[in-house]
């Protein structure tokens, strides 16, 4: 996964470059984003907080984080995260864009796009998450996606001083549905 570039209408994710760093860094600093997301990613979000990880994304290999683009310019990001040993089957997605770009359709398209990648590029069988219970957007753009709801883990998020709920989320690869051993 070296060169990555997926594109749907107005959609595009691709390899993160240098430029991004300063939109990054204007956007990402938004509570609104950092809320709902886990604690690694700071607020307030800085110029130095963008650069550092831009530039372990560019490292990456292979790359699992990618720049999510609309109408040609950056407005977030998007992961699928391999996981190992007997669930190296399945990948974690994760994603934000900044406020500015919210109901737009941009998140629902770049979700499938990487799920679609997942799939039928790297065979995944799986592409799960856990969504904050108060983040109900992203609950929607995920039921949008074809994920299914799998269960609620009461009080498994420690965010902001208080206990949350997670709400788990799945999309099966159609190749593996109803396939067991």
């Amino acid at each position: 996964m070296t060169n990555m570039d997926l594109k749907s209408g107005d959609v595009r994710i691709r390899n993160f470059v240098e430029t991004d760093v300063k939109i990054m860094a204007v956007l990402a600093n938004n509570y609104k984003i950092s809320r709902n997301l886990r604690d690694a990613f700071p607020h307030p979000y800085s110029y130095e907080d963008a650069l550092s990880f831009v530039g372990n994304c560019m490292q990456q290999n292979p790359k699992t984080i990618f720049a999510i683009e609309y109408k040609g310019n950056y407005v977030g990001n998007i992961a699928l995260m391999p996981e190992a040993d007997v669930y190296r089957k399945s990948a974690e997605i994760g994603y934000f864009i900044g406020e500015d770009y919210w109901n737009k359709g941009i998140v629902t398209t770049a979700v499938n796009l990487i799920c679609d990648f997942g799939f039928n590029e790297l065979d995944y069988a799986r592409v799960h998450t856990g969504v904050f219970a108060y983040n109900t957007s992203s609950q929607r753009v995920l039921e949008k996606c074809g994920f299914t709801k799998e269960g609620v883990f009461e009080n498994a998020v420690f965010k902001e001083g208080k206990l949350w709920d997670e709400v788990r989320y799945a999309r099966i690869n159609n190749k593996y549905k109803g396939k067991k051993a």
